[in-house]
């Protein structure tokens, strides 16, 4: 959520920043009334501190008076403090109902860009960064992973949609197992490797959550919701790691020398996808359920944009190890996600479909979704500071490490040979039991 301060201090800022987001028009009319709603609660809190001021100050008078036998004048001020009190109360009770609906109408408006990130509407025109590895080269037609898959008979799309509809797939045999190699290779790389604490958390969080890390309000359409409350609040299947990992912190101050907090952890993801019909309704890039290895990293802001940059790395030494050819894209206005201040996204290439495709979205959102979970940390003290630094709002980073069916198409297309076998990545072999390729009937 965006700093309240911010948008009141400096609306011309924040507007010029929602505007190189293309905000609607209700968007930025929005700001409009939150100046409003921000210079009346200014009022209510000045003529309330007024109010508190007349009664403590008349209320020990009171006293002195009965005992004086004025009673007359007890009386009178003691009119006055009630009415100072009943106004006080009123005025409390206003000031709760406007900080309700500033903050209602902030959880609508996106975060504020990096000054690094594009001009643009669309993945179009996104910048690319950096590129990895080569592409292979082949003698045959490279075929679709779900083609090949289904030769082999190891991807059954009929199984899935016949068990749950479309944008559910089974996976037999050597998919179930390179599956399952995958997401213990992952964790075990930014376990062992790169420090991660592993975890593993619910998959149904409360609404309070998915608000905390910006999926809700916006985004509640792409959203699995439970039908019945979850002890008596709205529950929703995570649609990222994220959610949960992010939101272990929420309503916490944190000690500034445990910073920074890193954190992997393996879930199923659940996605509607509502707002992707029509697109990738075949294989395995787009599905209702899929799993994923998710990076988290909580920091003092001083350190966001070096974590930033580190937890991306962290996230094609994934891809280096699996030898797969990959480019660094930064995100463009257009296509950067709602609370993301800064995006770098990894896509691997696909030789079936000639085209490279998202495999990890490495996101830092500053103090955005910290906001929103009050999630905070207390700074180290100074040499010679006798006082406790004040708490300072943390700032978050994630990042895929990688979306497993994404990674396991990366390898079907990439490493698929004449005969329709797929060979298995050299540093996947120990968790396949050995097995170095996929025939059919594995």
């Amino acid at each position: 959520m965006l700093d309240p301060k911010l948008v009141e201090n400096e609306p011309e800022r924040v507007r010029d920043a929602l505007a190189r987001r293309s905000a609607d028009e209700k968007t930025l009319a929005a700001l409009d009334r939150v100046a409003e709603l921000n210079q009346r609660r200014r009022e209510v809190i000045l003529e309330g501190d007024e109010c508190r001021a007349v009664r403590n100050k008349l209320s020990p008078e009171i006293g002195k008076l009965y005992k004086a036998g004025k009673g007359d004048e007890a009386g009178e001020l003691k009119a006055q403090v009630a009415t100072a009190s009943a106004r006080a109360k009123e005025l409390e009770a206003e000031q709760g109902e406007l900080e309700a609906e500033r903050d209602r109408l902030l959880l609508h408006m996106p975060n504020l860009l990096d000054d690094r990130v594009p001009a643009g509407k669309s993945e179009d025109d996104n910048e690319e960064i950096r590129r990895w590895g080569d592409k292979p080269e082949f003698d045959f037609e490279p075929q679709l992973h779900d083609d090949l898959g289904a030769k082999l008979g190891i991807l059954d799309a009929e199984a899935g949609a016949k068990l749950a509809g479309a944008r559910f797939t089974v996976l037999r045999g050597a998919a179930a197992r390179l599956e399952r190699a995958l997401i213990s290779f992952f964790l075990d790389m930014h376990t062992s490797q790169h420090g991660y604490g592993e975890v593993m958390v619910p998959y149904i969080v409360w609404e309070d959550a998915m608000e905390g890390t910006t999926q809700l309000p916006k985004f509640e359409d792409d959203l699995f919701r439970l039908a019945e409350p979850l002890n008596g609040k709205r529950g929703f299947l995570i649609p990222t790691a994220e959610v949960p990992v992010t939101n272990l912190h929420r309503d916490e101050i944190v000690d500034g020398a445990d910073l920074p907090l890193a954190y992997a952890c393996f879930t199923p993801c659940f996605r509607a996808e509502a707002g992707s019909y029509g697109k990738d309704t075949r294989g395995l890039i787009r599905q209702h359920q899929f799993h994923k290895v998710e990076m988290v990293r909580v920091c003092a802001p001083e350190d966001s944009d070096a974590q930033h940059e580190l937890l991306t790395s962290h996230a094609e030494a994934c891809l280096q190890a699996l030898g797969l050819h990959y480019r660094v894209m930064r995100l463009c206005a257009g296509d950067i996600s709602f609370g993301a201040r800064h995006c770098y996204d990894l896509e691997v290439w696909l030789p079936g479909q000639d085209k490279f495709r998202e495999i990890s979205s490495c996101s830092t959102f500053g103090d955005f979704q910290a906001r929103r979970m009050k999630l905070r940390y207390r700074p180290e003290p100074k040499p010679g500071d006798a006082k406790k630094a004040k708490p300072r709002l943390a700032h978050t980073i994630n990042g895929s490490g990688l979306a497993v069916g994404r990674t396991l198409v990366a390898i079907l297309e990439n490493y698929q040979e004449a005969d329709g076998s797929v060979v298995i990545p050299e540093a996947l072999r120990p968790y396949m039991g050995g097995l170095d390729r996929i025939s059919a009937g594995d």
